[in-house]
């Protein structure tokens, strides 16, 4: 058995992982990162970069099946999956490339192998050629999540299949059932529709996107009804049937059994833990009911020592999130006291149209004892938006009515997940309301969005009426 030394060793290499591995070394530690797969982790290969690179070409393949609206012809056209395939990948790899120039470029050691933690200062590493064993003085755990399975629901790879198959599919699917409302099952069932697959969504609670506010997912919702898609809300899959060419499903829904047969079934109903070779039990790990990582706000778990980042320590699953705590861990590691003191974490759900969020909610501010101000203002009302025809959806700003201080803001529409980056800011730096409303944006753009919300939270609308 080969044997390494390491003052840290970070087993995942996510973008919690290989950003704390950065850190640690750019200051002077010796880092050995362990992946079992590709550098990047899920969300780089199989997650939030492909995913986004398909949701982004579906949308400009829908945009062309309107452009005799804006007068231009472009005649017949037609998807090519195996190229859309093959330019996902490109992306992919040369970022993947990126993460490992940085990683190599600052001196951290790239082991591949299935690693497992023996105790607090030794991990063993299988599969990389040769076993390996790693003397360290800390230990970072960036395993990430895996996809949850049904019982009666198992993938297949060929007719059930994950949120990894999708992004691999050689053919456009006619028909697809999503089952699993949330976020990733929700952007994969916009981004076929505007593929052209027929959809159909079966969740298991009251709303799609559990958990989010109302408001915004009906934005979301009515678009993919109005496009055809067939959404059943409080509903289950109770039988399924798979022959040669899809499955034929029954779904329990309120108003009784109903069945649909389709040609690819889309199972994304969570994600749980991954933890294969590390028994948080022996090691002495507090895990929550769930077997996510408990931590304290350094990232270091109940054992001295040994830390964890990202998703494995549970909601929300955030890359952004995850780094982050990759840069605190790192640094507490290094000998710097470190602090996850972050206000807001903001987040985008990257549907058609977009939600972006951060900070409270109305309801969530009302439920801690704020009296709110709220104010909001639509896309339909904005020149840029317009001009780009995408007009569904809103900016909603929720304030402390008696300081004016921004608790929150939530955005569905066009580019939500760039426009809430600004909103972030307000609020990580105590902005009140005023300092929004006063704010010059220029014109014509999205942005403005957010000035005019604020301008009426202030009472002072110029765009729409005052009521």
């Amino acid at each position: 058995m080969k044997e390494l030394n390491a003052d840290v060793v970070v087993i995942g290499s996510g973008p919690g992982g290989y950003v704390a591995a950065i850190r640690a070394a750019q200051l002077k530690k010796n880092v050995v990162v362990v992946e079992r797969d590709r550098l990047g982790g899920e969300c780089l290969n199989y997650g939030c970069i492909p995913t986004k690179t398909m949701i982004n070409t579906s949308k400009l393949y829908s945009k062309l099946g309107l452009s005799s609206k804006y007068g231009i012809k472009v005649g017949t056209f037609s998807l090519d999956m195996q190229r859309l395939r093959e330019w996902k990948n490109e992306v992919v790899l040369r970022l993947v490339k990126g993460i490992e120039m940085l990683l190599t470029g600052y001196g951290a050691k790239i082991v591949y192998g299935t690693a497992s933690i023996k105790d607090r200062k030794t991990v063993s590493v299988k599969g990389a050629g040769e076993d390996i064993e790693i003397n360290t003085s800390s230990i970072i755990i960036a395993t990430g999540t895996k996809p949850a399975a049904l019982p009666n629901l198992q993938p297949d790879g060929r007719v059930v299949i994950t949120s990894r198959d999708a992004m691999d599919l050689d053919r456009l699917p006619e028909s697809m059932l999503v089952v699993g409302g949330g976020v990733i099952g929700l952007e994969l069932a916009c981004m076929y529709q505007n593929l052209g697959s027929k959809v159909c969504v079966v969740e298991i609670m009251d709303q799609l996107l559990p958990g989010n506010d109302p408001e915004l997912v009906r934005v979301v919702q009515r678009k993919l009804e109005s496009r055809g898609a067939e959404i059943f809300l409080s509903s289950s899959i109770s039988s399924v049937n798979k022959g040669e060419k899809g499955a034929t499903l029954s779904i329990k829904t309120p108003d009784g059994e109903k069945e649909r047969s389709v040609e690819k079934v889309l199972l994304s109903i969570g994600r749980v833990p991954s933890l294969d070779g590390i028994d948080t039990a022996s090691l002495g790990i507090k895990t929550d009911k769930k077997g996510f990582i408990l931590t304290d706000d350094r990232m270091m778990t109940s054992v001295e020592g040994i830390y964890a980042i990202g998703d494995i320590r549970g909601p929300p699953l955030l890359a952004h999130k995850a780094s982050k705590e990759g840069i605190v861990a790192a640094e507490n590691v290094s000998g710097i006291e470190s602090h996850a003191d972050w206000k807001v974490i903001p987040d985008a759900v990257f549907t058609d149209p977009e939600i972006a969020t951060a900070g409270l909610t109305e309801k969530k501010a009302t439920e801690l004892g704020y009296e709110v101000k709220k104010a909001r203002f639509s896309f339909a009302a904005l020149g840029r938006a317009l001009a780009s025809d995408e007009v569904d959806g809103f900016v909603k700003i929720v304030a402390d009515a008696k300081s004016d201080t921004v608790l929150g803001v939530q955005i569905v529409g066009p580019e939500a997940s760039n426009l809430i980056g600004e909103a972030a800011l307000a609020i990580e730096m105590g902005a009140r309301i005023d300092d929004i409303a006063l704010t010059i944006h220029p014109h014509p753009t999205l942005p403005e969005a957010l000035m005019e919300a604020a301008e009426l939270a202030a009472g002072r609308p110029i765009h729409q009426l005052r009521l």
